[in-house]
C-alpha cells in the first residue's frame, strides 16, 4: 500500500524538476507548451515559489504529517479549475491545463491513499 506521505514526496519531486526549470530555462518550457518566451523575471518567481512548495511538501511527507498532507489535496484540486479559468477567460494557452491535471491526478491519489491510511483520524 502506498502511503499518503509517498505520494507527497513523488509530487514534491515533481516540483523540484518543474521549479529548476522556471528558474534556470523557463523559455524552454514554455516553448514546449506553446506559451511564449519572456525576459521578465516572474516566470522565475514562480519556479522559486514552486520550489519552496516543494521543499515544504518534502519535509511534510518525511515527517509524515498526515493532516498537512490532507491540507494539500483541496489546494491541489484547485489548481485546475484556477488554469482552467484562465484557459476560459482567453489568459493562456490551453497547454497550461496539462500542469492542471497533473496537480489534479496526485492529489487525486494522495486522497486515495488518505483514505486507505490506518492512521487516518
Amino acid at each position: 500500500m502506498v502511503t499518503p506521505a509517498v505520494t507527497l514526496r513523488l509530487f514534491s519531486w515533481y516540483l523540484f524538476v518543474l521549479s529548476a526549470a522556471l528558474v534556470l530555462v523557463p523559455n524552454h518550457l514554455l516553448g514546449l507548451f506553446g506559451i511564449p518566451a519572456t525576459t521578465d523575471v516572474w516566470i522565475r518567481v514562480v519556479g522559486m515559489l514552486v520550489g519552496c512548495l516543494a521543499f515544504y511538501y518534502l519535509r511534510a511527507s518525511d515527517a509524515a504529517l498526515d493532516t498537512f498532507i490532507a491540507w494539500t489535496v483541496p489546494a491541489r484540486l484547485s489548481v485546475i479549475v484556477f488554469f482552467g479559468t484562465f484557459v476560459a477567460l482567453g489568459l493562456a494557452p490551453a497547454a497550461l491545463l496539462l500542469f492542471g491535471v497533473v496537480d489534479a491526478l496526485a492529489a487525486l491519489w494522495t486522497w486515495h491513499a488518505l483514505r486507505r491510511s490506518p492512521r487516518r483520524a
